[in-house]
């Protein structure tokens, strides 16, 4: 039986039963697939994920969801689960990403809503994986093994390896110096919902952890796939500050610092996964994602003495 005729079946053998017009929603960067269907009962549209069970793990989606709704922000409520087949049911959020509303005149509207979200989450207590130097050592190493080695066809010598080396450990202390909080993950334009009440609608969060408070202000303000003028990031972050001052006492040039390096941390790993996202799962679009990605840690570079290394590295390699 074909995945799509089991989930179809899964929907029929609901109590209600009144589940159909299965569609393709959405796709992500996994093995999970979203679809939309609609209950003839109430007339509305909801989420099936459909999460092969020997490839995903839908417990810490669960896990991750009742915490967000915990603190009050907009994650989907779960209607069923049925985590032998790896089914779940859920609100449908709509089909509203932030990326495509984005604008001049939108963004600051839609970033205040998703700064007031995050700060929420920033309050959760949960028992999430820590965000730990090896974690963060295993991130990076994705951009040697995919984006150098297998994307660029690029074998770093020693020298160069032992450059690459000191480098991560340093965009390691700076993250684990930092006050240590929820993380999203990948809280940016695409897994943020324009939702009427409580905006936004917060999607794909499974991979949350407890780490550092500047790693969702990278995701959300330094986003892969949409670039804002400096000047207009670091309004936003003064934003930020004031949401949680004086919960925490964090100074505009220390957060920024962090901010900066974690970035630099978040988009050598990033620009490895989109290289295996190519050449491992076939999704070559992320491809396209590669210069903004790649411009993100030239432009740190070039504002950070302690960055000149990579910057060199760089050089050495293009």
């Amino acid at each position: 039986m074909d995945r799509l005729t089991q989930l179809q079946r899964w929907l029929d053998s609901l109590s209600e039963n009144t589940y159909s017009d299965l569609k393709p929603a959405s796709a992500d960067a996994s093995f999970r697939q979203y679809f939309r269907v609609t209950n003839s009962k109430d007339n509305k549209t909801y989420i099936v994920m459909d999460a092969p069970p020997e490839k995903e793990d839908c417990h810490p989606f669960l896990l991750v969801t009742d915490l967000i709704r915990g603190v009050g922000v907009n994650a989907p409520d779960v209607i069923s689960v049925d985590l032998h087949q790896g089914f779940l049911l859920l609100d449908d959020l709509g089909n509203k990403p932030y990326l495509d509303y984005l604008d001049e005149d939108s963004a600051d509207s839609l970033y205040t809503d998703a700064i007031d979200a995050l700060v929420k989450m920033q309050t959760i207590d949960g028992m999430l994986p820590m965000y730990d130097e090896q974690f963060l050592q295993t991130e990076m190493d994705l951009f040697e093994a995919w984006y150098l080695n297998r994307h660029l066809g690029i074998e770093l010598d020693q020298a160069q390896k032992d450059l690459l080396s000191d480098v991560c450990k340093l965009l390691i202390q700076s993250a684990i110096e930092q006050p240590q909080v929820f993380v999203h993950r990948d809280y940016h334009s695409r897994n943020l919902m324009i939702t009427d009440d409580n905006n936004p609608g917060v999607i794909d969060y499974q991979d949350a952890v407890i780490g550092p408070i500047s790693y969702d202000l990278v995701s959300l303000f330094k986003d892969c796939y949409i670039e804002w003028p400096r000047q207009r990031v670091e309004l936003w972050l003064d934003l930020y500050l004031a949401r949680i001052t004086p919960t925490r006492l964090i100074d505009k040039a220390t957060l920024v610092r962090w901010f900066d390096l974690m970035g630099v941390q978040r988009h050598l790993k990033v620009l490895g996964i989109f290289a295996r996202l190519n050449y491992r799962d076939g999704k070559a679009q992320y491809l396209d994602d590669l210069p903004l990605t790649l411009k993100y840690v030239l432009d740190a570079c070039d504002s950070y003495q302690e960055l000149q290394p990579l910057k060199t590295l760089f050089e050495q390699i293009s």
